[in-house]
């Protein structure tokens, strides 16, 4: 049997490789405390890799563990047996009681052999050197971090550990993000469905947008020879993800002579760049508006509700109890157990109201991730592709995306589009014959596929060319090459290039012919006008220069929409009546919005109460949609509508103690230590595409961000080698007592960058270059 990758009885002793040498890497820390790493194996490579990244972010790195091991409520408490600490450890010991992750790793599942020997010995390394800092320091006594020093949760990692951490990265859009749903899941009683408790995270799923997992999103640009200035490709990769927590992105550069050589970012945790460069190919991801689960419903047999037809035979379902230990207020612990039922399908699900376990039904989920083992050989062939060409041979082969869509550009001037994600196979003809008539209005409004369980033909199947069964092959899912330029903003594939739409692909990939976000609007409209010489910049093409200034504009396109008609409407109507039926004097709201700018800096006076406003429900429009003219359309503020006053008086009413024409970087910030970093950017909904989301806190502003742009990179590809600009805008490390806690952060602020740092040359140019070498035993 294999185990965590290796034969059993033949793992490697502690800190060796399969070749048994000890690993070594130098490790060389440019500005900004990113590190260029440099190995001659891959196993030395992963070591470099742990190495840093417990240096920087190991309390992070620790929680997840924690996470996945299911022991959130033993070492962060919990408030009762319903917790959201004890939901996640029952899901999670569940998984690891039914070996979910061991039986992806014999490397032979359907006929796809990943893990590869690299990717194995990445993590193997990046397992020893994660526990290497770990002894260097004398423990977690002697960690520097407060948010983990000597705390008993920090213990070295195994590979297991960190296995598990990558496979709830691939549910997270499918099983995880469904995780309350299958915790919840009871059989009915005697008179009628089961006493399920709340399912807020599976509910959330199904009011969700097209799939995408709640408050992540992207964008991207891949330009082409037609779009740049210089005639080879460049892309901007603009990720929008937490900016504390699992989801934090990490820079570096990784090099093993002749074999690998990517400067990007990847999450922390993870052993190789996700998303980044190599010397002629950069790519970034964007997520995919594609559904990662189908539901099954299942026809209970009468009197038996964990029984089920198939083709009309009974089929059992199978259960399994797992238990945890919660503390108890008291004092120790109590068990809380939970019984998981599960069919051929998957688990069953319960969403209270929409899904429910009756005597008559009950569903089950296939998430098509949970058997996903081939990412990380599949970003492992990304980084050595030298093509877009060849980078789709390698989406092709692995179809490892588990739910973002990739934005590339090569040095010769070609872009790439493609939702090449793992999706699962629900083709128009199986909707249509498979989906029964109630659930048909779902899946055309949202892309839930809800398949009938009863029929083995209902079954998600196999396309030919599909790299494992289940899901849509290459030929099903949309790719578009251009030689001006491709985008994308967690809209579906259809717009990537409005003058080439992607047309006829399966529902449940996204919308076709369907309103746009205003941020997708707004990224199409910054590269036409670009190219069209009609923005502020000189010029009709990008360089990375110019990108940059496009990205930190911050243009706030709902309000170029309908600022001045607001305006018009609230000074003709000075007062409004608001949500809590309170009667709200708009006066001073008129006169900052009449100030205001029109964009998101920190200086901007009124952008929040235009924000404010937005979330509120504000930007309402009076004229439809048009498919011939989508990026433009609809445009005009439905004054009319009372929900648009009504929004302007709520958005008053929350800011109540906050200066309305107060300059955003006064009012939004991020906490560094005992600054207040003045913070750029926006939500989307009011149209900003350098995303922001920093919650109002009443009375004192935004104080916090949690969410929104991330590792920013816009690189060039050019005959000398790649070039640009990039930041991590919440900077290197989560350790406030690390220098590399805060600079990035206030880089971020002034709209400043870090250069790339791919050439030996542009490396060395680096006044902060610091240099040393780490080894088993050794560090110098």
């Amino acid at each position: 049997m294999v185990v965590s990758g290796l034969v059993a009885g033949s793992a490697p002793a502690a800190g060796k490789q399969r070749d048994g040498r000890g690993y070594s890497a130098e490790i060389r820390r440019a500005s900004y405390g990113v590190p260029h790493i440099t190995a001659h194996t891959f196993g030395s490579l992963g070591f470099g890799v742990g190495y840093v990244q417990a240096e920087d972010n190991l309390c992070v790195i620790a929680e997840k563990v924690v996470t996945v091991s299911g022991e959130r409520s033993r070492w962060f408490g919990a408030s009762g047996p319903t917790d959201a600490n004890v939901r996640s450890d029952l899901f999670f010991r569940k998984a690891i009681e039914d070996r979910a992750v061991e039986r992806l790793l014999d490397g032979r599942r359907d006929g796809v052999h990943s893990p590869s020997d690299d990717v194995r010995d990445q993590i193997r390394g990046f397992v020893a050197g994660y526990n290497h800092y770990l002894r260097r320091v004398g423990g977690a006594a002697n960690l520097t971090d407060p948010a983990c020093r000597a705390k008993p949760w920090v213990r070295p990692l195994t590979e297991l550990d960190l296995w598990r951490t990558t496979w709830a990265s691939m549910i997270r859009a499918g099983s995880r993000a469904l995780l309350d749903g299958i915790v919840a899941a009871a059989p009915p009683t005697a008179t009628g469905p089961a006493a399920a408790q709340d399912a807020p995270g599976a509910a959330a799923v199904l009011a969700s947008v097209d799939g995408a997992p709640a408050g992540v999103g992207s964008n991207a640009y891949g330009l082409g020879a037609g779009a740049t200035t210089h005639g080879g490709g460049m892309v901007l990769a603009n990720p929008h993800f937490p900016w504390d927590g699992a989801e934090r992105f990490y820079r570096m550069h990784l090099k093993v002579p002749g074999r690998y050589d990517v400067e990007g970012a990847a999450l922390i945790g993870d052993p190789i760049v996700e998303i980044g460069h190599n010397r002629t190919i950069a790519w970034s991801h964007t997520v995919s508006t594609a559904r990662r689960f189908v539901w099954h419903r299942l026809a209970l047999v009468p009197g038996d509700p964990t029984s089920y037809y198939v083709d009309g035979r009974p089929r059992k379902m199978t259960t399994r109890t797992v238990t945890v230990q919660v503390p108890n207020p008291a004092g120790g612990t109590v068990p809380v157990s939970r019984t998981f039922h599960d069919t051929h399908y998957g688990p069953v699900v319960v969403v209270p109201g929409s899904f429910d376990w009756t005597t008559e039904a009950a569903y089950a989920v296939t998430d098509v991730n949970a058997t996903n083992n081939r990412a990380f050989d599949g970003w492992l062939q990304m980084g050595r592709a030298k093509t877009v060409r060849e980078l789709k041979r390698v989406l092709d082969r692995y179809q490892f995306l588990p739910w973002v869509n990739v934005i590339a550009a090569d040095a010769r001037g070609e872009a790439l589009y493609a939702d090449h994600s793992v999706v699962p196979r629900v083709t128009d003809d199986l909707a249509a014959a498979c989906i029964p008539a109630p659930f048909q209005p779902l899946y055309a409004s949202s892309g839930q596929a809800v398949l009938d369980g009863s029929r083995s033909a209902c079954a998600l199947g196999a396309d030919p060319d599909a790299a494992v069964p289940g899901i849509l092959g290459p030929a099903n899912l949309p790719i578009r090459f251009r030689t001006d330029y491709v985008t994308n903003s967690n809209d579906s594939h259809w717009l990537a290039n409005p003058e080439a739409p992607l047309v006829g692909y399966p529902r449940i990939i996204g919308r076709e012919g369907s309103q746009r976000s205003l941020r997708t609007r707004l990224g199409l409209d910054q590269v036409q006008r670009r190219l069209a010489g009609t923005d502020d910049l000189p010029g009709t093409r990008f360089t990375t220069g110019r990108l940059w200034q496009t990205v930190f504009g911050n243009r706030v396109y709902g309000g170029e929409l309908v600022r001045d008609d607001l305006v018009a409407l609230c000074t003709a109507q000075p007062t409004a009546t608001a949500s809590d039926g309170t009667t709200v004097d708009l006066r001073d709201a008129c006169a900052a919005l009449r100030g205001w700018d029109l964009r998101a800096d920190t200086g901007s006076r009124g952008a929040h109460l235009f924000t404010e406003f937005a979330l509120a429900g504000g930007i309402r429009f009076a004229d439809a949609f048009d498919p011939a003219d989508p990026v433009h359309t609809p445009a005009r503020l439905a004054t009319a509508d009372a929900g648009v006053l009504r929004a302007l008086a709520d958005a008053v009413r929350r800011l109540a103690g906050i200066p309305l024409d107060a300059r955003l970087g006064d009012v939004q910030t991020e906490p560094r230590g005992d600054q207040r970093i003045p913070i750029h950017g926006g939500p989307a909904e009011a149209g900003i595409f350098n995303m922001i989301i920093n919650p109002l806190r009443p009375g004192v502003g935004f104080p916090k961000v949690v969410h929104g742009s991330s590792f920013v990179m816009a690189v060039e590809l050019g005959p000398d080698g790649p070039s640009g600009r990039q930041i991590l805008t919440y900077s290197q490390s989560t350790n406030p007592n690390s220098p590399w806690y805060a600079d990035q952060t206030r880089l971020y602020s002034g709209k400043g960058w870090d250069t790339v740092k791919y050439t030996e040359a542009q490396l060395r140019a680096d006044p902060n270059l610091r240099t040393y070498r780490i080894s088993e035993g050794r560090h110098r």
